[in-house]
């Protein structure tokens, strides 16, 4: 990250830093992975449709409701979420024709109109430079869509 900053200002980019949100439900989740909702949380899932969950609703022994669910996409504070997420962003900038950085894969760059952009990033948060803005702006916009 410090290199990345030293260049950026040594080559006068602009640079956007960006969080990506709901980042994690971008990603499909590889396996099966089930969860336990308990309490508020079972009962806010029981009440969006109780037809299809009042069935699989349990009480345990304090009289607290509980569901398990199986995930579908990726939820921060699982352990594949960030894994997951680092294989969709860089699988998309890849195909965008940018290159992962063979010493660190959360690095990925490409050269536009002559200059190199830099796309680096950390679980969700990212760190978008070019020297020309509306560059950086148009990444940031197609990586936020």
């Amino acid at each position: 990250m410090v290199l990345s900053c030293a260049r950026d200002a040594k080559e006068n980019r602009y640079v956007v830093v960006s969080d990506i949100s709901g980042a994690f439900l971008h990603a499909d989740m590889e396996d099966n992975v089930h969860m336990l909702l308990e309490g508020t949380v079972a009962e806010m899932i029981l009440k969006l449709d109780p037809t299809i969950y009042r069935k699989h609703i349990w009480y345990n022994k304090q009289g607290k409701p509980m569901l398990y669910v199986q995930l579908k996409k990726a939820l921060y504070g699982t352990l594949q979420a960030a894994l997951l997420f680092w294989k969709l962003l860089s699988k998309t900038l890849q195909e965008w024709g940018c290159v992962l950085n063979p010493y660190n894969k959360c690095v990925a760059s490409k050269t536009l109109e002559g200059k190199q952009c830099t796309v680096l990033w950390h679980v969700d948060d990212l760190k978008i430079s070019h020297v020309d803005k509306n560059i950086v702006e148009d990444l940031h916009k197609k990586l936020n869509n």
